[in-house]
């Protein structure tokens, strides 16, 4: 999945239904704002009605949210740049997830939209529920269900913060360039986005010691301001 152009503007169209195509469009606000009351639901489940206390909740949550780290490191990887032959899985990995890399400004699709989030998560919900109720433990889903979808918040919510801002701490400018190296140097390297912990690990993370920042193709990447003429670029 590699484009010769990169679209500083405008976005894909995915669907030639007006309605459809409505639906592949969403808000940061619009998830967390869907998530966070079933989130907080299911954590005064597991301590009210499951009766667990404040550290078995605490320390199941933040199993989840590492569980989610590797999941999506592992569907960025294996799913989202799947190498597709026949034009119908090309089709379904653009809708996917090509057309944000040649559309990177899009700034409507950096989150999945809620129809098919909603969808998804349920689905997940129920095989996590089901791999519970195979070893006796069913009770813990409800919280580390929680953990796993603050964690998918966290990474879009960094997704759209790579693709708008620079970085505001400088032990981050790893973290942001090794996802836009992974927008125009290599698709193949780069995919951790709320962490680099799983690239390191599995040997995709780019060696940003030698990589030369092209400032340019940065900003074509980023959908806060105008692309900089390649000279004022290289003065900054």
């Amino acid at each position: 999945m590699k484009f010769d152009k990169i679209h500083n503007k405008g976005q894909a169209r995915l669907f030639n239904n007006q309605y459809l195509e409505y639906l592949t469009k969403t808000h940061p606000l619009v998830i967390w704002g869907m998530y966070m009351p079933i989130l907080g639901f299911m954590l005064y489940f597991s301590g009210v009605s499951l009766a667990f206390s404040a550290l078995k909740i605490t320390t199941v949550f933040i199993t989840g949210m590492l569980f989610w780290s590797l999941f999506e490191y592992s569907i960025h990887r294996f799913v989202f740049h799947f190498f597709a032959e026949s034009e119908r899985a090309k089709k379904i990995v653009y809708v996917i997830h090509g057309n944000h890399h040649e559309y990177p400004r899009d700034k409507e699709r950096l989150f999945m939209p809620p129809v098919p989030s909603l969808l998804l998560a349920s689905t997940v919900f129920g095989l996590m529920y089901l791999a519970g109720f195979l070893v006796g433990a069913t009770g813990y889903v409800f919280a580390f269900f929680p953990g796993f979808i603050l964690g998918y918040l966290i990474y879009g919510t960094m997704h759209y913060a790579i693709h708008a801002w620079n970085p505001p701490f400088k032990w981050m400018k790893p973290l942001w360039r090794n996802h836009h190296l992974h927008h125009y140097k290599n698709v193949e390297l780069g995919f951790g986005v709320s962490s680099t912990l799983w690239d390191h690990v599995f040997g995709t993370m780019f060696d940003l010691k030698k990589e030369k920042e092209d400032k340019e193709k940065v900003q074509e990447l980023m959908f806060s301001g105008k692309t900089a003429p390649r000279k004022q670029l290289q003065e900054q």
